[in-house]
């Protein structure tokens, strides 16, 4: 299988998290991987089927990504497929980025009150769809350093919405 995930428990609510992920100018502030250059271009909160790009660098190659939403459930799933692509024509790429949310049941606080709740958020990095998944990706290692990296936007994230 060409797919690796890891979930995080964060004390924020699936609303509060799915605002960040889908609100393309804080994707640089949460990557765990050191790659994300930012300079988003395209909407500001993504939705179904929107295409954006990301300044990108890996060592001293500097790029943009170009990437479109292909899952999207509002405050439970977002998904991107990451490309790169030259004069419009689809060169290397394929991969998914998925974030999928789930409501963690909370008892709400000691005097009654109604707490703020926990989401178990799963990140995953999906290569089974890419082109030249063994050359671009395997080859390269990226499998073994996305793990850290990936647990890492976690601890992104539950910072960015503990601010």
């Amino acid at each position: 299988m060409r797919a690796i995930s890891v979930s995080k428990g964060i004390d924020a609510t699936p609303q509060q998290l799915f605002a960040v992920l889908r609100d393309p100018a804080r994707h640089a502030e949460l990557d765990g991987s050191g790659m994300l250059r930012g300079r988003p271009e395209g909407p500001s909160r993504l939705g179904p089927g929107d295409r954006f790009s990301m300044g990108m660098a890996q060592g001293r190659v500097a790029y943009r990504s170009v990437n479109v939403v292909v899952e999207y459930e509002k405050d439970r799933l977002i998904a991107w497929e990451t490309w790169g692509e030259f004069r419009g024509r689809r060169l290397v790429g394929g991969q998914r980025w998925r974030y999928e949310l789930t409501p963690v049941e909370d008892a709400g606080g000691a005097d009654g009150t109604e707490g703020r709740g926990t989401t178990r958020v799963t990140h995953t990095y999906d290569w089974s769809r890419a082109r030249l998944p063994r050359l671009v990706i395997e080859l390269p290692g990226f499998p073994k350093r996305m793990g850290p990296a990936m647990a890492t936007t976690l601890e992104r994230l539950a910072s960015a919405v503990r601010d």
